[in-house]
C-alpha cells in the first residue's frame, strides 16, 4: 500500500511538472529545461582497470533498433580529432505493455553513446546502458518526481563496442486504475553518437594527413614529423617502466560524443589539465567523458583494456593565451589509482630529451619518444624560446603527434616531470612552457 501511495504521489508530481512546462510525452514535444546538476545524477559502474581486454560486442538478445540515417556532427574545433558521428535512431521504453529494453547496434563501431530526448521515470526506477554481456554497465537514476529534461535532452556515458543495450528497471506496479496515466511516462531514445569503424578511422586518418600536408607551411595543428615513431604505451612496460607508469596518468577525452583530445592528472588532488581549445567554457562541459587506462594489452596488439570512464565535473579555470584548462572529474576515487604527474617549473635547455604520452586520433595510449628528425634518435627540445599564441611562451620539438593529442603532457627524460603542455604542430610541434602555466594557476594547484 505504501508503495502504491508513493507511486501515485510521484506520478502526480511528474504530471504536474510536465503540464506546467507544457511538456509533451513520449517524444511529442520539448520538455522544460534541465538543471546542469541533473546530468550529474548518472552513476557509472566501471570494471577493474586491469581486467581482461573488452570482448567483442554481439547483437544482443532483444530486437535491435536500426539507425535511420547519419547526421553530420557539429564543426570540429582546431586541435580536436574526429571520433565518430551522430546517427538518428528511435526507440521508446515505457510502462504497462511498452518495451522495457532496446538494443542499438552499429557493426564495427568503437563505441555507442545513447541520447534521450525524454526521461520520465517513476520513483525508484532507473535505466542501465550496457554492452550485451553487461560487463560495462552505466546506471541512470530517476529522482523523486521523475527526471524532466530540457529540449537538448541527456547523453548517457558511452559503451565500448558496437552495441548498446538500454534497459528500464521497474518494480511491479499496483496502479489503482492509473494505467492510462502511467502510459504517458517513459523514455525516448532519439539519436546516438557512435565511434568510427576501422575503415572510417583509416579514411579519417588519411584525410587528416592530406590536410596536414596541404597546410605544411602554415599549419599549427598536431603533426607527424618524418616517419611516425610513436609506439603503444605498453611497449615500454619493460624497457622504460617509468615512462609506462607516467603514461597511466594520461586520459582520452571524448567531447560531445564525436571529438577527441588528451588530458592528464596534475598532482594528487582531483585536478586535470588539457588545452583551452579542447574545453573552453562551462557550456562545453555537460558531455565530456574522460577515459583512463584506454591502452593496448600487448605491444602492437589489437586487444584493448576496457577503460575506466568518468565525467568532467567542473571547469575550474581556463586561459586562451597559454591554451590551458584545469578541471575536475566525477567519481575521482575510481581514477586515483592511475597516478599523477608532477611539474618541472623551469625553461628546459635546448637539446633536452623529451617524451609525450598521448591519445593521437583517440587511439589507445601511445608514447612519442623516438624521432628520426633528431640526431640522437630521441625527440628533444628544438627551441626553448618558441612562439605560441604569444611571444616566447613555447618550446618546440619533433616528437610525433596527431589530432587528438592536444592537451598531452610533454615530459623531460631527465626529470620525468611535465615541462610543457602540448598544443601546436607544424614540424616542429610545440607546447606551452609549464612554468608559465603554473604561475598563472598559482594556488589552484
Amino acid at each position: 500500500m505504501r508503495r502504491t501511495v508513493a507511486l501515485v504521489m510521484g506520478i502526480s508530481a511528474v504530471l504536474a511538472l510536465t503540464s506546467a512546462a507544457g511538456a509533451a510525452v513520449l517524444g511529442g514535444g520539448a520538455p522544460p529545461a534541465a538543471r546542469p546538476e541533473d546530468a550529474r545524477s548518472m552513476i557509472t559502474a566501471v570494471q577493474d582497470a586491469e581486467q581482461a581486454a573488452a570482448p567483442t560486442a554481439g547483437a544482443g538478445a532483444v530486437a535491435p533498433v536500426t539507425a535511420k540515417g547519419g547526421e553530420d556532427s557539429s564543426p570540429h574545433r582546431t586541435g580536436r580529432a574526429e571520433a565518430g558521428r551522430v546517427e538518428s535512431a528511435h526507440a521508446v521504453l515505457g510502462y504497462l505493455d511498452a518495451d522495457r529494453s532496446a538494443t542499438l547496434r552499429f557493426p564495427g563501431a568503437e563505441y555507442v553513446k545513447v541520447h534521450f530526448s525524454q526521461l520520465l521515470l517513476l520513483p525508484g526506477d532507473y535505466l542501465t546502458v550496457s554492452d550485451p554481456k553487461r560487463t560495462e554497465v552505466h546506471r541512470i537514476d530517476g529522482d523523486a518526481v521523475g527526471s524532466v529534461l530540457g529540449s537538448a535532452g541527456r547523453w548517457a556515458m558511452s559503451v565500448t563496442g558496437d552495441t548498446a543495450l538500454v534497459e528500464l528497471h521497474s518494480s511491479d506496479l499496483d496502479l489503482l486504475g492509473l494505467g492510462a496515466t502511467v502510459a504517458r511516462l517513459g523514455v525516448v531514445i532519439d539519436k546516438v553518437s557512435r565511434g568510427h569503424t576501422e575503415s572510417e578511422r583509416v579514411a579519417a586518418s588519411e584525410s587528416y594527413q592530406k590536410a596536414k600536408r596541404a597546410q605544411a607551411r602554415t599549419g599549427r595543428e598536431e603533426t607527424i614529423c618524418g616517419s611516425d615513431q610513436k609506439a603503444d604505451a605498453v611497449c615500454y612496460r619493460t624497457t622504460e617502466p617509468v615512462v609506462y607508469r607516467r603514461a597511466k596518468a594520461v586520459a582520452r577525452m571524448l567531447i560531445g560524443g564525436v571529438e577527441l583530445c588528451t588530458a592528464w592528472r596534475v598532482g594528487p588532488r582531483n585536478l586535470l589539465l588539457t588545452n583551452n581549445h579542447c574545453v573552453a567554457d562551462k557550456s562545453e562541459t555537460s558531455d565530456v567523458e574522460v577515459w583512463f587506462n584506454y591502452q593496448c594489452a600487448e605491444c602492437g596488439g589489437y586487444d584493448v583494456f576496457r577503460p575506466t570512464k568518468v565525467w568532467l565535473s567542473e571547469l575550474i579555470t581556463t586561459d586562451k593565451t597559454l591554451d590551458f584548462s584545469l578541471f575536475s572529474v566525477t567519481d575521482f576515487p575510481l581514477v586515483e589509482k592511475f597516478g599523477y604527474l608532477e611539474l618541472d617549473l623551469r625553461r628546459p635547455a635546448k637539446g633536452e630529451e623529451l617524451y609525450i604520452p598521448q591519445h593521437p586520433a583517440g587511439a589507445p595510449a601511445m608514447v612519442a619518444i623516438s624521432s628520426d628528425r633528431d640526431r640522437a634518435g630521441n625527440c628533444a627540445v628544438e627551441s626553448n624560446d618558441y612562439d605560441g599564441y604569444a611571444d616566447d611562451t613555447d618550446i618546440s620539438y619533433y616528437c610525433d603527434t596527431e589530432g587528438g593529442s592536444s592537451g598531452s603532457p610533454v615530459l623531460s627524460r631527465r626529470t620525468n616531470k611535465v615541462i610543457a603542455l602540448h598544443h601546436f604542430g607544424g614540424c616542429p610541434n610545440s607546447g606551452v612552457r609549464m612554468e608559465l602555466v603554473a604561475k598563472k594557476l598559482g594556488a589552484l594547484l
